[in-house]
């Protein structure tokens, strides 16, 4: 009989890709395992309404899954890494990491438009501070807007015509397959 491993995860697409990923290379050296996964509603995936630059975003998304750690009814948990804050819960580590995606940023437009070539005070959508202050930086006729959700959800909004364009992550876009 296998031994049993079960993994936390948020139940988000790009947080599914990365667990079902570790599940992956986790099988792929300890056949011997069972590992399934166990979807965590966290309380950053129930918060939508408020920018996370408002509501402070300290554990939001990694907290909820940590608690079930802590409880023994996950073995271990998947996160981003920019989710996790600073410092871990006493009696919990970080162990491991998979290799680093591409870090870069993209910026997604009707057409394929390029930044600079947005028209003047072009609504551009993104949930980082550090992504909206670059925005501003290079173009201060923006109008920045705070979006919240999965991929799928601001890809919507964008389709249906909410903002002109968006910055967002290379590598959830790429690992979902939205390139």
């Amino acid at each position: 009989m296998k031994k049993k491993l079960i993994i936390g995860t948020r139940s988000s697409p790009l947080a599914l890709w990365q667990a079902e990923f570790t599940k992956n290379e986790l099988s792929r050296h300890f056949p011997e395992l069972d590992i399934e996964l166990k979807l965590v509603k966290t309380t950053g995936d129930v918060l939508l309404d408020s920018p996370l630059s408002k509501i402070g975003d300290m554990g939001l998304f990694t907290k909820d899954i940590e608690k079930h750690l802590i409880a023994r009814e996950i073995d271990l948990a998947v996160h981003s890494l920019k989710d996790v804050p600073t410092s871990t819960p006493e009696g919990l580590i970080i162990t491991s990491f998979t290799e680093r995606e591409d870090t870069r940023d993209v910026i997604i437009s009707k057409n394929g438009v390029k930044l600079q070539d947005l028209p003047k005070n072009s609504k551009i959508a993104t949930s980082s501070l550090r992504r909206m202050s670059q925005l501003l930086s290079m173009r201060p006729d923006l109008e920045i807007r705070d979006i919240r959700g999965n991929l799928n959800t601001r890809f919507k909004k964008f389709d249906e015509g909410e903002f002109d364009a968006m910055m967002l992550a290379y590598a959830g876009v790429y690992r979902l397959k939205f390139s």
